[in-house]
Parts: structure tokens; sequence; C-alpha cells
């Protein structure tokens, strides 16, 4: 594969201590702070130095600066997924955060994303054109790290992953010159940085294509935890015929009390279960209702929900259903792509995770896949689709007194679902590197690892390239 590369912007250099350049933050310095700020309290981040960019010229210079002094370098936006990164000792970490906004074009129904942009800022700069993204479940998570990672939508069971909506992606290469991958120029390149697993470069912008989207009818149906069984089975029954139109997910949660969560659903395990009906024009919405109805009605006929608040809505608001905290906490998570589950797969992940368990973690769920998530209309990048019907992600607090027991309930989980798991994993729900993890077969892995060698021959961004595991850790 051959990298042409654009002439790099002259950024002048300074040397200062060990060939670092003065925009480099040590440990104790303020900026260090700001650059290793993590979503996840319980995976802290140790590098040699650190540099929030706020524009390419300073990712280039960061780069150099690292290569001169013989570090590595990582990059992270957001801070989420921290768990899932590898050591930083030696290492040089990159927070993206360039000061220009999201830029939409609807004409061409695309939108340019600077690196640190979160799915909150696109939904909002993309909403009053009448379009949508195919945005995860939170609006804090940075779209570039989300997007690379594949990308889960609540739209994706009508879409793909979002992934195969990316038109071009810039970085800044281990030579610390910028580069634009797209489908004419550095095809391999392109097709190996969507969910490839890192290590390529330091990522600054991303072009994604926007869909039509009018509104939403999106929500969240809680059960006391009780009728956990009857109701998932029959949602798990749903899901095998169910409209591309809607995506949705099923949840055991422990809430503790929290700002603006209803007091009926906190202190309590209850059963959710939320997600989106797609209404791509205002001559949609009676199909959407149609479609909720079809799901719902006989589930609040099985067992009486203590709280229902599926609603008609703009698509922003999409990002607030999965009720995910906007605020760092401390975390654990597991996760595993799954097979079709039928009746005794469900009686199994109530046994584990519901009434009766013991559990204290706070949130056990599955995700709906299926429909375009499986059939993508065109091809993508490494991670481009899965044939798995479900993706189980556990999650539990990773607090001094609490830790151990979140543990024990997520290997719980695991075992209770290991027969229908595919041995495959969805790259953002990963949120660790001894856990096992795998998205795509060997064929592909030594295709990507081709392309990462072309790219970053001395191994520059190494440090940041997922791994491949295809069973857990010794203890």
């Amino acid at each position: 594969m051959t990298v042409t590369r654009t002439s790099a912007p002259t950024t002048p250099v300074t040397t200062a201590r060990n060939g670092l350049d003065g925009v480099l933050a040590r440990p104790g310095d303020p900026r260090y702070d700001e650059a290793v700020a993590t979503y996840n309290l319980a995976s802290p981040l140790h590098p040699s130095a650190a540099l929030t960019a706020r524009s390419t010229d300073d990712v280039v210079a960061a780069v150099r600066a690292a290569r001169r002094a013989g570090l590595a370098v990582r990059s992270q936006s957001t801070g989420h997924g921290a768990g899932s990164q590898a050591s930083l000792d030696g290492t040089v970490l990159v927070r993206t955060a360039l000061d220009v906004p999201v830029r939409v074009d609807p004409d061409a129904r695309t939108a340019h994303v600077p690196a640190g942009a979160t799915w909150a800022d696109v939904v909002t700069a993309a909403e009053p054109y009448g379009l949508a993204a195919l945005h995860g479940s939170s609006p804090t998570v940075g779209v570039v790290g989300n997007v690379l990672g594949g990308g889960i939508s609540f739209y994706g069971r009508g879409h793909g992953v979002a992934a195969n909506h990316v038109r071009s992606i810039t970085l800044v290469l281990a030579d610390g010159r910028p580069v634009v991958a797209d489908a004419d120029h550095e095809p391999e390149l392109f097709w190996a940085l969507r969910g490839g697993g890192g290590g390529f470069g330091v990522v600054t912008e991303i072009e994604v294509e926007l869909i039509e989207m009018t509104a939403v009818v999106t929500g969240g149906t809680f059960w006391d935890a009780s009728d956990a069984a009857v109701v998932a089975t029959l949602w798990e029954a749903w899901t095998a015929a169910a409209p591309t139109a809607a995506t949705t997910s099923l949840r055991l949660m422990n809430l503790p009390p929290l700002p603006g969560v209803p007091p009926m659903i906190t202190g309590r395990q209850v059963l959710v279960l939320d997600g989106a009906v797609q209404v791509p024009r205002a001559a949609d919405l009676d199909l959407a209702h149609r479609v909720v109805a079809d799901l719902l009605e006989p589930l609040r006929a099985a067992a009486t929900p203590v709280l229902d608040t599926w609603h008609v809505a703009s698509p922003s608001r999409l990002t607030l259903t999965h009720l995910d905290p906007p605020d760092p906490i401390p975390y654990r998570g597991e996760h595993a792509l799954l097979h079709p589950l039928g009746a005794a797969g469900v009686a199994r992940f109530v046994e584990a995770a519901g009434p009766g368990s013991g559990t204290t973690i706070v949130s056990a769920e599955l995700r709906q896949l299926g429909g375009a998530f499986a059939a993508p209309e065109r091809p993508g990048g490494a991670f481009d689709c899965t044939d798995a019907a479900f993706a189980y992600v556990g999650l539990g607090l990773a607090t001094p007194d609490g830790a151990g027991a979140t543990a024990d309930d997520l290997a719980r989980i695991a075992v209770a679902t290991g027969p229908w798991r595919t041995g495959f994993t969805a790259p953002t729900f990963v949120e660790g590197r001894t856990q096992p993890q795998r998205t795509f077969d060997d064929a592909t892995v030594a295709r990507v690892d081709a392309v990462r060698r072309t790219v970053d021959p001395d191994g520059v961004f190494a440090g940041g390239v997922a791994p491949v595991v295809d069973r857990p850790a010794a203890a």
C-alpha cells in the first residue's frame, strides 16, 4: 500500500528536557491532569507526558516531539474506553479536543466532526435539517472513538454499524504528517481504520453520512424484576422477526437514587425495555406507533409496568433514552456477542442476573442486533457487520467496597451465557484488555496488521492496538 501524504503544517519546535516540546505536560502539571482525565474513574491513565490538542498543529507537534524523545504515542478524546488501554509507560498521551465546530452539509447529508466532539454535538447540529447520525446510546461519548470501533446505534438495525457511513478520515501518521483516507485515496488504510483496532495514527477529523430522521418513538417501560422471566421471554421471541425500523435493549438494573431518575425505579431491581422506532418522514409516524404497540402491548398485558415513558420525540432526545450516566464513575464491564437465546437462554440469563441471584451490578443488558447489523447495504471497514442476535453488556461499580462483588456477578453471568457466546465482540463495548475480545477472523487480523506495519513501521502507536483475546486471562 502506498500512502500519499500532504505537506505537514509548519510548527515551531522548542526542545525542552528529554527532547520534549514545552507544549507537553508532565505529571503534577494541571494541563497533564486535564489531558489524562477518563470517564471510567476505575481506569486512571499514567502516561509519561500528555497534551490536550486544540488543533491539528498541536497533534503534529506532539507526535514529532514524542518521536525525538523516543516515546510512543497514544490518543483519546472524551476519556471513554480507558479500561481497554494498555500501560502508558514511556508514552505521550494526546487528548484530542479540537477547537472547531461540527459542520453539517444538509445537501450532501454529511457532518464533518472534529476529534473531541461528542454525539450530543453532532445530533444537535444535524437536527435542524431533519437529519440524524448513527450515534451511540450516550450523548457524552466521543464520535471518533465510537465510529472507529464500529458504532452500535439505535438506528443500526435499519442502517448497520456507524463505521459503514464514514466518508473520510483525517489523521496524523507516525512521521508527524497528516493524511486523508477515503474510498478513493488510501482505500486500504480507510478500510483498516474502520474497526481495525487502532494503532494507525491520531485521528483529527471524521466525515460521516447523516440519515433522514424527522422524529423517533422512544422511551422505556420498567417492570419490577420479579416479572423479568415472563417479559424477557416474550421480548426475545419478538426480536426474531422484529421490523428493522426498531432497535431495542433489555436490561436488569439496580439503580441508586440519582438526580433526574424517577424514585419508583431506584433502590430496587427493575427490568427495563428501551429503544427507538425510526420516523424518517412524518408519514411514517403511524407505522412507528403500530410497531411500538405490537412490541409493548403483549408485554404490558403479561405484567404491569411500574413506569412507562414511550413517546414521540425529536431525534436529539434519543441520546437520553438509555439513561447512561453523564458524569464519570468508577466501573467494571464485561461483554460478548450472543447467538439467539430462545427460552432456555433467557432463563439462564435471568437466573444469573435477576431476582434471587444476589447481583449488585448496575446493569445486565441484552441489546438487540440483527437486521442491517448482519446484512449491511454496502461493504464497510474491517468491522462492518455481525451476525450475532444480541450484544450482552454487563456493568457494575468498581468502588473499593464493591469491586469484588461486581467481579463475581460478571463472572457468573459470563458462565450462564457461555453456551450462546459467538466468540466475537463489538469493539466499543469492550472494557478491559484481558477479557475475551475478538472482532474478526484471522485473515482480517492479518490484513489489518499489514496496513498497520505500512503506516507505522516503527510501532509508535502499537500500544493502542486492541488485542485479540480468545479466552479469559488466567486469574
